[in-house]
């Protein structure tokens, strides 16, 4: 079959090649992008004087029909075409006759399709940060439940601190909010319009970048038409996001697949959200948090095979670009039903707040109050104190008894320069409600937390 650029070339297209150099199986997904581009490519055309009212009239009307048949599914795609741009144009001159020929005067295929996948990356830009808007609210609403929710606060996976259940989810909270600020900022940066550049020079025709630009809502367009169309920082930037995101996620999975085990047993999911087993008639399993987690591991790989393909290539556009379009679709897909099922799972996950309470009784969390105490009570220098405080914990360990239930005869001997006043700062609720410095876990500053990202999130609406 005849190719739309075959003028200079005595053969045809080996089958394999065509098989081999084929993008629009995948790149179809871009066609709304492509038909909005040639309709607004059009408008530009005709204000210039290089297409005349009923031309244009006869594009658009003949464009607008093409997008009606992909959508009733009666258009024909073929790989014989290429890509999406010679499937839409070829279909657009058979119904419109040669007048479909003059839509690509001063435009290439290489401008073409920079617009047409920036175009779907600055719309995924909006649509993922939406979804993140609402895994926040969902977080946030978890978070407001549990303000004065004991929960032992860890690091090295090992007990720590007491800290509350809000305030460990406003943890996550934090982070999508910069990932929020992340998928906004890619947009304002990529907001540009490629189109006009034609295949790397720019062209001679008499064209206006800024109006074509206006009408597909860009805020400028591009300064150096050779780096635009080889330019896929963009879809580079989606990818990083992405995966920076579920990488959040997948750190919160990591928590609640923990959680639910009978080992903490802090959380359970829904059965709408869990699964059995085939053989185990007993199991519940976190699939949920699993598959998040294991998604992680793809969109990474999507990241990689791009900075890959980018790493050495040859200013302006190669064929190797080509590579940039289906491990975006594929990041893009796995984050929209990352972030709507992780919020549906949360959203229905119970909280036993009675086995946090447990857990904290485990593991001294309030040692760091007694080293406090000896500080600011005693006068005794941090060091001092973090080993006398060593010492206490030792002996807890000879009896079996967690340091909140240690009496204060057994301190006393520790050293005697210990009230019986430091029994109040052992007590958990107290030592957690003692941390009260700006982003502590306090209640009271976990409740100014919430309030804060309650305030963001009704600032983005």
């Amino acid at each position: 079959m005849e190719k739309m650029w075959s003028g200079r070339f005595k053969q045809n297209a080996a089958s394999l090649l065509d098989d081999f150099n084929a993008s629009i199986m995948f790149d179809r997904k871009l066609y709304q992008e492509d038909i909005n581009g040639s309709i607004a490519h059009a408008g530009m055309l005709e204000k210039q004087g290089i297409l005349t009212q009923d031309e244009l009239k006869l594009i658009v009307d003949g464009l607008n029909q093409v997008r009606s048949e992909i959508e009733d599914g009666s258009f024909e795609w073929k790989i014989s075409d290429e890509d999406l741009h010679m499937g839409i144009e070829k279909r657009l001159t058979s119904i419109i006759g040669d007048t479909g020929g003059k839509l690509h005067t001063a435009r290439s295929r290489n401008d073409q399709v920079a617009l047409d996948f920036r175009t779907y990356v600055l719309r995924k830009n909006k649509e993922i940060s939406t979804l993140i808007v609402s895994l926040l609210e969902v977080i946030i609403d978890v978070a407001g439940k549990h303000t004065d929710t004991l929960l032992p606060g860890m690091t090295h996976l090992q007990h720590a601190q007491p800290i509350n259940f809000g305030f460990h989810m406003l943890a996550y909270a934090s982070m999508f909010k910069r990932d929020i600020e992340r998928f906004e900022s890619s947009f304002e940066r990529n907001n540009i319009s490629p189109i006009g550049c034609a295949a790397l020079a720019g062209t001679p025709h008499n064209i206006d970048r800024e109006f074509t630009a206006n009408a597909l809502g860009f805020n400028s367009v591009s300064v150096n038409c050779l780096d635009t169309v080889s330019d896929r920082d963009f879809a580079l930037e989606i990818l990083f996001n992405i995966s920076t995101m579920m990488m959040h996620i997948s750190r919160l999975s990591e928590e609640v697949i923990l959680w639910s085990s009978y080992e903490f047993g802090f959380v359970e999911l829904s059965d709408e959200y869990s699964t059995g087993s085939s053989i185990m008639p007993q199991k519940k399993n976190p699939d949920v948090p699993e598959l998040l987690r294991g998604k992680t591991g793809r969109v990474n790989g999507n990241l990689i095979a791009l900075l890959t393909v980018m790493k050495g290539l040859p200013l302006a556009y190669n064929k190797d670009t080509q590579e940039d379009k289906e491990g975006v679709f594929d990041s893009v897909e796995t984050a929209e039903i990352s972030l709507e099922i992780l919020a549906r799972a949360l959203e229905s996950m119970s909280v036993k707040k009675e086995n946090m309470m447990k857990a904290s009784k485990k593991g001294h969390l309030s040692a760091t109050d007694l080293a406090d105490y000896l500080v600011d009570k005693c006068g005794i220098p941090f060091r001092q104190a973090h080993f006398i405080t060593g010492h206490a914990v030792a002996r807890c360990e000879e009896l079996g008894i967690d340091i909140t239930d240690m009496s204060y005869a057994e301190l006393h001997k520790i050293d005697e320069r210990i009230g019986e006043d430091v029994m109040d700062l052992l007590d958990l609720r107290n030592s957690m409600n003692a941390r009260m410095s700006q982003g502590g876990t306090a209640t009271e500053k976990t409740e100014e937390q919430l309030k804060y990202f309650k305030n963001y999130v009704e600032g983005l609406k």
